[in-house]
């Protein structure tokens, strides 16, 4: 670590030591690491609802999962409708799916692995959650870099090269102002740094510990980094969903396990996708009524669904009748609760 790079690693940290976020998921800055499970539970669980979710939107949630499973073992033997049900809303259902592989592995094998290189073993673990549950749960001097981090470092040393390709040279400048000691601190820093000062647009360079040392504030231009490519224009898919209804009760089916929004309660659909528009094929002959679309974005594509629905239909294949006075617990990922809304109203 060079003379510099020690510079804004004490900077940061005496920032944060006054300016610490109060997270449901966090320990006061310089606590020392639990020696109890129960605290790489906690930093785990955290990490991988925050993937890709706001911090507002993941405390509530994230204090009914304890509530539910308010240990590893105690996730491990949940049922996967139960935890799919309960992930509801929070998108990227492939995160709850890997959420239970990992804790029954992890409760198969007694506990929680102690270093980076073997949390990234577990099942659903990539190198960012392994590198953060490593500093914050262990004190591991791991490199963790989230989006937050990634803004932060671009912009500290005005790096030039637009993303994704400038990925490597970000990783390698984070470490080279990562502490031996209270990393996982640090790594909070940088996440709690990027996240209320050093942010995408009109970042307060005027309240940054790390102004002094910042490349681009010393340049004028913090907000041009990171460098970022033209994106293409997202593509626009449409797709249809039938809503069986019946002395009070809808009728519900379960997605595949793999795919998007896999293993989720839904309506009944025509096999939309991200790659093509769905076929227009309605699951039963009915008097269909069309009342009307709902529109939803998604990571890489944009849909609009038409819904439509009927009191006589007889619906095919497997399924279930669920009551609609009971719908919001059935945990219908966002689209289709949409959908159920409109439907309904």
């Amino acid at each position: 670590m060079t003379a510099s790079d020690k510079t804004i690693a004490q900077r940061l940290l005496h920032w944060y030591d006054a300016n610490a976020r109060g997270l449901p998921w966090r320990a006061p800055p310089g606590t020392p690491p639990r020696a109890d499970d129960s605290w790489p539970y906690r930093v785990w669980l955290a990490e991988v609802m925050l993937q890709q979710t706001t911090v507002a939107a993941v405390i509530p949630r994230y204090a009914q999962f304890l509530d539910t499973w308010p240990d590893v073992t105690a996730l491990a033997a949940a049922g996967d409708a139960e935890v799919m049900a309960a992930w509801a809303g929070l998108g990227y259902y492939s995160r709850a799916r890997n959420l239970l592989k990992c804790a029954r592995e992890v409760a198969a094998r007694g506990g929680f692995p102690r270093t980076e290189a073997e949390l990234r073993r577990l099942p659903g673990v990539g190198s960012y959650t392994a590198a953060a549950v490593a500093a914050i749960a262990f004190d591991e001097s791991a490199v963790v870099v989230d989006a937050n981090v990634e803004r932060v470092v671009a912009r500290l040393f005005a790096i030039e090269q637009p993303l994704p390709a400038a990925r490597a040279a970000i990783r390698d400048r984070a470490g080279g102002i990562t502490p031996a000691q209270r990393a996982g601190d640090h790594a909070q820093a940088m996440m709690d740094l990027g996240a209320t000062i050093c942010t995408p647009r009109n970042p307060r360079c005027d309240l940054c510990p790390l102004s002094g040392q910042c490349m681009a504030f010393a340049a004028g231009d913090a907000v041009r980094f990171p460098v970022r490519p033209s994106r293409p224009a997202r593509p626009q898919r449409t797709g249809n969903a039938w809503w069986f209804e019946r002395e009070g009760r809808v009728w519900l089916v379960t997605r595949p396990d793999k795919g998007m929004l896999g293993a989720m309660r839904a309506l009944p659909d025509d096999g939309w996708s991200a790659r093509a528009d769905g076929n227009g094929v309605a699951p039963a002959q009915a008097d269909w009524v069309s009342i009307g679309s709902v529109e939803h974005q998604f990571t890489h594509f944009s849909l609009t669904l038409a819904v439509h629905a009927s009191a006589n239909a007889t619906p095919r294949g497997t399924g279930e009748w669920w009551p609609v006075a009971a719908l919001d617990q059935a945990g219908l990922p966002t689209l289709f609760a949409k959908a159920a809304r409109l439907a309904r109203a």
